[in-house]
């Protein structure tokens, strides 16, 4: 079988550039791409965080990551905007991008037969492909994929702003660019792309509705058949309690075979270094996030009165919405003795949390993929999570009776729900055998891009094979 070429496009990827997960997930793919035989390649603009000398490196065994320059549009503090909000010109900076992927091909000579497109800042390449370089007998077999990563944002543009994109007004329609009078660079996307896919099969049936389809779900509909839910995975070098020298002291699934002492470890380090009481008896939460509606943190801060009032700890790491910095801010001055309350980015304290807090909690209203549970579950925390898009594909409700399940979830967006998902974790805490057997059984999960990056190579192949 012919050998796979792969482009992923992303407008940001790690260790380079990142403000979220999509700059995880397109530094890790390739890496499994690579694993499984494709010969793969990313590009991305370089920005001032870009500290490589030219405009190529590699990363794993040898994946060429292109850079495009371009000083005025690119060398900035901030990736998307600043303080003030969105740069005025992204329109120009992301249309540039992506006009200068395809140029960088033909200047690198590497025909791909799939450009593997990420998110709205990538939107326009399907578009190009399809008209302005339509005849370039370059790209004459090349296809391209779109991967919505979150499908709220869209790259939504004012009308007036259409001529930069270098493509005739005949195009500015109900069917190609125009929403609401605006130009938006996703649902261009979504109609031009060979394929179209999510970050989790769930994901992928929901924003087929109303309430999640953030105004896109006929757009989708009319594609259904080119829509695909392929899980992320998450970097398991990366994420190693074995070897993360972030963490007090390292464990794995075999040094807890026996007993968690060594988990413990680390429970009793973090206590002492946020100045928690020493105390294995009781469960430490913890939430690890972006302080937002989306993360559902208006959820937490409703039963926070319940939550603390029982006997147990509440580690916050996380910054967000003002609003939010109010409450928990009030919070933590209010409940001294068992709450930790850090209103910062922090990696290294979120690596230590991973790795010595009891549950985690992800209550989102909405979460195509999320790594956080994934992640938690790699390091022996127990997910308590809302049942949407990646979570629960992910995260599946602890049954004491068969053993079956790896977590704690509810499913009605609701505070009660929650708090009833925190009792029953809560409550197994107390029974330690049964607590240990399922800290064990969620290390034993496989969330590794290998699973996944044999998805993608499936979807690649029957984008190709298609007329």
């Amino acid at each position: 079988m012919e050998k796979l070429k792969i482009l992923i496009a992303s407008s940001e990827v790690a260790p380079f550039a990142k403000t979220g997960g999509l700059a995880d997930v397109c530094g890790s793919l390739p890496l499994a791409l690579e694993e499984l035989g494709v010969d793969v390649r990313v590009i991305m603009p370089k920005y001032a965080t870009v500290k490589v000398q030219g405009d190529e490196t590699t990363i794993g065994k040898n994946i060429k990551v292109y850079f495009v320059k371009n000083d005025y549009y690119f060398k900035r503090q901030e990736l998307y905007g600043d303080k003030f909000g969105d740069y005025s010109d992204n329109l120009d900076r992301f249309a540039y991008f992506c006009r200068e992927v395809l140029e960088r091909c033909k200047h690198e000579g590497f025909e791909p037969n799939i450009i593997h497109c990420n998110d709205w800042h990538t939107a326009l390449i399907p578009v190009y492909l399809n008209t302005m370089y339509r005849d370039d007998p370059f790209f004459l077999g090349t296809r391209s994929m779109l991967t919505i990563h979150n499908l709220a944002y869209q790259g939504l543009f004012p009308k007036e702003e259409y001529p930069k994109i270098g493509l005739g007004w005949e195009m500015f329609n109900i069917d190609n660019f125009e929403f609401y009078d605006k130009v938006n660079l996703m649902k261009a996307g979504i109609v031009y792309a060979d394929a179209v896919s999510t970050v989790s099969p769930s994901y992928s049936k929901e924003i087929l509705t109303k309430e999640f389809g953030c105004g896109l779900e006929g757009v989708l509909a009319n594609r259904a058949e080119d829509l695909h839910g392929v899980l992320n995975g998450i970097d398991e070098v990366v994420w190693d309690p074995m070897i993360d020298k972030k963490i007090y002291k390292n464990y794995s699934l075999q040094t807890l075979a026996e007993n968690l002492e060594d988990r413990f470890a680390n429970k009793d380090a973090l206590q002492k270094e946020l100045k928690l009481k020493p105390d294995r008896s009781l469960p430490m939460i913890a939430m690890v996030s972006r302080l937002a509606d989306q993360k559902g943190a208006d959820l937490v801060a409703e039963i926070i009165d319940n939550l603390l009032n029982m006997k147990l700890q509440f580690v916050l790491l996380g910054t967000g919405d003002n609003k939010y910095h109010i409450i928990f801010d009030r919070i933590a001055k209010k409940y001294v003795f068992n709450t930790s309350i850090n209103l910062r980015f922090d990696a290294t304290l979120a690596d230590k949390i991973y790795a010595a807090c009891d549950m985690f909690l992800i209550p989102s209203r909405y979460e195509p993929c999320g790594l956080g549970q994934m992640i938690a579950l790699r390091y022996g925390s127990i997910p308590v999570v809302r049942q949407t898009g990646g979570l629960k594909d992910t995260v599946k409700e602890y049954d004491a009776a068969t053993g079956e399940g790896n977590g704690f979830t509810f499913v009605e967006y609701r505070s009660k729900e929650l708090l009833g998902s925190v009792k029953r974790a809560v409550a197994l805490y107390q029974d330690k055998d049964a607590w240990a057997n399922l800290v064990r059984k969620a290390m034993s999960q496989d969330f590794s891009w290998k699973n996944s990056g044999a998805e993608y190579i499936k979807l690649y192949r029957a984008i190709i094979g298609k007329e």
